[in-house]
């Protein structure tokens, strides 16, 4: 398996949100990856409202 085809700034934006190792995400396989963002933008919608609450 060959590593993900992403660039190193979102490789290293991805890990941090992710709270995976660097290594570990550039070697993860892509179906799994796909998923784990769709839970991050499940959850994203969620903390931009509640912003956007806040704000007014």
């Amino acid at each position: 398996m060959r590593p993900l085809q992403i660039s190193p700034e979102t490789a290293v934006k991805l890990s941090e949100k992710l709270g995976v190792p660097l290594e570990h995400l550039m070697h993860m396989p892509q179906h799994i990856l796909l998923q784990k963002i769709a839970e991050l933008g499940k959850e994203q919608p969620d903390e931009s409202q509640a912003d956007k609450k806040d704000k007014q």
